[in-house]
């Protein structure tokens, strides 16, 4: 099975976040994980999903994400 790779904007588009916010949370440590092919960042539909699907146990954890994340999108 062959896997699918989305560049940045395309993994932001599927996400419904913008490029700079997977940029910033990619820089801070955060977010889906990604790969690196040539210099170019791709993202893999699993990953994108398993990140989205992610269960947040309370409102105060979903405080601390956004702030290790960066909240700006």
């Amino acid at each position: 099975m062959r896997q699918r790779y989305l560049d940045t904007k395309q993994a932001a588009e599927y996400l419904g976040v913008t490029s700079r916010h997977l940029e910033n949370i990619r820089w801070r440590g955060g977010g889906p994980a990604f790969h690196k092919l040539g210099g170019s960042v791709r993202y893999l539909l699993e990953d994108l999903d398993a990140w989205a699907g992610e269960a947040r146990m309370s409102t105060s954890e979903e405080t601390r994400l956004k702030d290790r994340e960066g909240a700006a999108g």
